[in-house]
């Protein structure tokens, strides 16, 4: 998911923006600002898709750990949409508009084991959370308070990041999906190495 934050589709520099920021800063910043309410709400739908779609022995766990991070997400979403509305530019929410300028595929697994899922989404959270960081530099000299909104987000994004995580390492601290850069080979190497483990 990893992106260059360009422009909300029909944007202009508003008229109007928070007191001390610029209208063209104000711009900026919900330009920023409307990447990551589009990464975020496709993480949501993601997580609810994974969710729905999640079976094997170890379903209930995964099924039960998801629901939550979606709640969080979502209100991260309303945080970061009401955020570039109170900078004067109105924040695009609609399915179109996110597909449009997206600049990374649908998720690829449908119906999947546990950790196939979590291999994939293992990715998934990986170029949110490096996006998010991205996002956060930009933002340091044009407009802390974003910058604040951004930083809460990545604390709680990275806490879901190691949740996941934690059920593809490894006692000896090494992760199944090391080395992997997309969904469908990280969810073969998750599960590859579950087969693995039931072997021994």
């Amino acid at each position: 998911m990893t992106t260059t934050p360009k422009s909300a589709a029909g944007r202009t520099d508003p008229s109007f923006t928070v007191p001390g920021l610029s209208t063209k800063d104000g711009g900026e910043v919900a330009a920023i600002l409307q990447d990551r309410l589009n990464a975020l709400n496709d993480l949501a739908l993601t997580l609810k898709h994974v969710h729905w779609n999640v079976v094997g022995p170890s379903f209930i766990g995964v099924h039960t750990m998801i629901d939550p991070q979606v709640d969080a997400v979502r209100l991260m979403v309303d945080a970061t949409a009401e955020r570039i509305a109170t900078l004067g530019v109105s924040p695009i929410g609609t399915p179109g508009a996110l597909v449009a300028a997206r600049s990374w595929d649908d998720y690829s697994l449908a119906r999947a084991g546990t950790q196939e899922h979590l291999g994939a989404l293992e990715m998934v959270y990986q170029g949110v959370l490096t996006d998010h960081r991205k996002a956060m530099e930009s933002t340091e000299e044009l407009d802390p308070v974003t910058q604040d909104l951004i930083i809460g987000q990545l604390e709680q994004l990275e806490q879901f990041h190691w949740f996941i995580r934690a059920h593809l390492e490894s006692s000896g601290g090494t992760l199944s999906t090391q080395g992997q850069r997309a969904e469908q080979p990280a969810a073969a190497a998750a599960q590859q190495a579950e087969k693995g483990e039931a072997k021994e």
